[in-house]
């Protein structure tokens, strides 16, 4: 399951550039991944590929919207409206893949009116009416690591029961709720520790570890 965003994206960037056929061993280069475990993940969804010929990509792309539930609409609600849900709101990725961001709210009376692209910023003292009329599939959290957890806890009370939290603060849900997060910060420190080992190796340095062994 995780690896089929990964396996859609490869394919949606090889249907940009007009071409047809990818194969396992390409995929996987684009994916990150090996080509055995391609043609494994795949098999799993019916497709086996043609033997040097490789697989059809506008079926492929199908095949994994499919099973990824992208073939469908989902409303999405985007809850604190700073920098970064801001960011999030006008970004055009969403809409291309299956998730139309139909409302944005914000605790801030003050931004309440504001537009932001098509959108104009809600209370969150609406949420409840808003997930209701426009059917909101998923929440998106944007708002301080403060507020994460009585927003979430709000947004569940409303409906909501899949959550993509991008807010530095790790929140709690009932069972039943999806949740996934985004933390910039770890993801940036995995880089930092990674750059770190190519600096020492082309200082020719060793780990500390390895110092005192």
């Amino acid at each position: 399951m995780a690896r089929l965003p990964l396996y859609y994206r490869a394919l949606l960037e090889t249907a940009e550039r007009e071409v047809s056929t990818i194969s396992s061993e390409r995929l996987a280069e684009l994916a990150g991944v090996n080509a055995a475990k391609v043609r494994k993940d795949l098999s799993y969804l019916g497709s086996y590929g043609t033997r040097g010929v490789g697989y059809d990509v506008e079926y492929l792309l199908h095949e994994i919207s499919r099973e990824l539930g992208l073939t469908r609409d989902w409303p999405v609600v985007i809850v604190g409206i700073g920098n970064l849900g801001r960011a999030l709101a006008n970004y055009r990725g969403f809409g291309a893949r299956g998730f139309r961001v139909v409302a944005l709210v914000d605790a801030n009376p003050e931004l309440v009116g504001h537009p932001v692209g098509e959108l104009a910023i809600e209370p969150v003292d609406e949420l409840d009416r808003i997930v209701a009329e426009r059917e909101i599939a998923i929440a998106i959290l944007a708002t301080p690591a403060v507020a994460a957890q009585e927003v979430a806890d709000r947004v569940v009370a409303a409906g909501v029961t899949s959550i993509l939290n991008f807010a530095p603060a790790v929140i709690s849900v009932p069972e039943g709720v999806s949740l996934r997060k985004v933390d910039l910060a770890i993801e940036l420190q995995i880089l930092s520790f990674y750059q770190l080992r190519k600096f020492s190796a082309a200082a020719g340095e060793s780990r500390p570890a390895e110092a005192a062994s």
